[in-house]
């Protein structure tokens, strides 16, 4: 799918052939010099090593990586030897939900998604802070931790209206030439079971304020398989939105919910245009049978986020990988009413999926990394910030040996770029 990228189509990729400007990360000022005197926006980032590699100088001109001689006059940064590798993008985030920057709560028993939904709503009452300015302490956190990009889901019920997505969007503005930000109206309390859910998902894909609509377990929680689908995927047909729906069943349930979403993408056109979050029923599959719905997957090109959770419930990545499926990883919650942990911070989430699949060699750790660089960039649609020529300078700089070792350690990001502009310094933004 296209992302809704604010910087998108400003971008001064022109002057970069071949290279996407749909997607550039150049930002408003480079937009406003194009035409007869275009002056190149151009940075040279001095002393840097990407993935680790012998020090060189970094050259972007109009947000893109180029190999050619840097412009007179470009302004000169000084990496000072570190240690430059890709942003990170996190596919799967609620920043409506969280109580970051704010003081401690004190959390209750829940025994199922119904539960944690009333908490949810009770948090909501209770927090002194509106969404978004919540929203944008934990985006604005994220950005300083070397995130690009994310997908946003925010909670659409009659408890709340449509109070998240506004507040996302403003806490997206606001950020705006530091992240890319694509927003999922997400019905937490069910499509089906709460009325007055449908209407407030319909409004929010009509008004172009969203850039997908999700679902959660249509079966397991709304009891109402195919009516969930029907209008979810009617509403991502009728106002050209995305598609990203929960699947938390981990038995037959699960799958059947996976067939019946890829029955749908194909009847519906919707190639390319639909994702599946956590689906912990594949990891319970036989090889044979997660062979066969991984090819089907691929065929219609719907991609799968995970949050490596735990070893049982975190996504085949490699092997879904080899039936072209896109895979991203994410944060999910981050200090609201499920749960006290989650810090926002994808570099901490490469360590942990690589923790929890237990790798050890430096191939495997690079693949984590590359994980939660790409993956998520594959799902949201976004070229990938490789450090090739051509693509975003979107990148952090650390203190390290090579990316291995900053996957295990997690430094501190001493500089966070963002389309050729720096965006954070030292833990702060810039």
């Amino acid at each position: 799918m296209t992302p809704l990228s604010r910087r998108g189509v400003l971008a001064g990729a022109a002057a970069l052939a071949g290279t996407g400007a749909a997607l550039s990360a150049a930002g408003p000022a480079a937009a406003a010099s194009h035409g007869g005197g275009h002056r190149p926006r151009a940075v040279v980032f001095r002393d840097v090593r990407p993935f680790g590699a012998q020090p060189v100088d970094l050259t972007v001109v109009d947000g893109r990586i180029t190999d050619e001689r840097a412009p007179k006059g470009a302004k000169v940064i000084d990496g000072g030897g570190r240690v430059a590798l890709p942003s990170l993008v996190d596919a799967h985030i609620h920043p409506d939900k969280t109580t970051w920057g704010g003081s401690w709560v004190t959390r209750k028993p829940a025994s199922g998604i119904a539960d944690y939904c009333a908490q949810d709503v009770e948090l909501f009452k209770s927090q002194p802070r509106p969404v978004g300015e919540r929203a944008y302490g934990l985006m604005a956190h994220a950005v300083t931790r070397g995130t690009r990009a994310m997908r946003a889901h925010v909670d659409v019920a009659p408890a709340y209206d449509l109070a998240g997505v506004e507040g996302v969007n403003a806490a997206r503005e606001r950020l705006r030439d530091a992240l890319d930000v694509q927003i999922v109206a997400f019905p937490q309390h069910g499509v089906i079971r709460t009325p007055g859910t449908a209407e407030l998902l319909e409004e929010a894909a009509r008004s172009g304020s969203v850039d997908l609509v999700g679902g959660i377990d249509p079966i397991s929680f709304d009891d109402a398989m195919d009516e969930q689908l029907d209008l979810v995927f009617g509403l991502a047909d009728r106002h050209g939105v995305g598609v990203d729906i929960h699947l938390h069943d981990r038995d037959e349930k699960g799958t059947k919910v996976l067939r019946a979403i890829i029955d749908r993408t194909r009847a519906l056109s919707l190639r390319g245009k639909v994702t599946v979050s956590h689906v912990f029923c594949l990891p319970k599959l036989s090889d044979t049978d997660l062979g066969k719905m991984a090819a089907d997957l691929g065929e219609q090109d719907i991609s799968l986020t995970t949050v490596a959770p735990n070893e049982s419930l975190v996504l085949p990545i490699a092997k879904l990988r080899e039936h072209g499926v896109r895979v991203g990883l994410g944060s999910d919650g981050v200090r609201d009413s499920w749960s006290p942990f989650g810090n926002a911070d994808m570099l901490h989430r490469t360590h942990i999926l690589g923790w929890v699949t237990d790798v050890r060699l430096d191939e495997e750790l690079a693949d984590c990394y590359r994980v939660g660089a790409h993956g998520g960039a594959d799902v949201m649609g976004l070229d990938h910030a490789d450090l090739k020529p051509g693509a975003p300078a979107d990148f952090i700089l650390v203190r390290g040996e090579n990316v291995q070792q900053a996957l295990v350690d997690m430094p501190q990001r001493d500089m966070v770029v963002h389309g050729g502009r720096v965006v954070a310094k030292n833990g702060e933004l810039a």
